[in-house]
């Protein structure tokens, strides 16, 4: 939710029906690699992490929509497009999981990477795993590790921002796919 008057949000059922009737244009603020791993039909990237309100200018006539994994993304770029002089704005309210949780389609690209999300727990899991077995067979120095890498957990769950995420996301081979969607 936000405070701004001038940022709307929208549910899936809405924006569904105004994809149906063409009146949006619909923008996925997410990176790369999550674009290529699931978007809703017909939305254009533009990462929040690159976000250039100039760049998504909404066709004569039609509502701009921003969207995200959760809305924390979409509400910061709808913001940018606010102080950018946009009258209004509007962000799809719970993210892409709203989307399919209404039971709507989704697309993927033909060679999009495994999730940022997995990737995440992959890396993280591997990180406090290796502190732990390190710290059990060389030194209980390596412990550190592992609770470095939980804090870092706690705190992606706690802000909504994931450092490892977006670090992982800057990784060649999660924009390579990008540039074939």
């Amino acid at each position: 939710m936000t405070n701004n008057p001038q940022i709307q949000e929208v549910d899936a059922q809405t924006l569904k029906q105004w994809l149906d009737d063409r009146a949006v244009t619909l923008v996925d603020v997410r990176e790369t690699a999550e674009y290529a791993t699931e978007r809703i039909p017909g939305a254009k990237l533009h990462p929040l992490s690159q976000f250039n309100p100039d760049q998504v200018q909404p066709q004569s006539g039609q509502k701009l929509v921003l969207y995200c994994q959760s809305g924390n993304r979409s509400t910061k770029a709808a913001q940018k497009c606010v102080e950018a002089g946009f009258i209004s704005v509007v962000h799809l309210r719970g993210g892409i999981p709203s989307w399919k949780n209404a039971g709507y389609s989704i697309e993927k690209s033909q060679n999009a990477p495994i999730s940022l999300f997995r990737q995440v727990q992959i890396v993280a899991g591997s990180l406090v795993f290796l502190g732990t077995v390190l710290g059990v067979l060389v030194s209980p120095n390596f412990l550190i590790l592992s609770g470095f890498v939980g804090a870092g957990l706690v705190f992606a769950g706690v802000t909504n921002t994931c450092a490892m995420g977006l670090l992982l996301a800057k990784l060649p081979y999660n924009q390579q796919s990008g540039n074939k969607l």
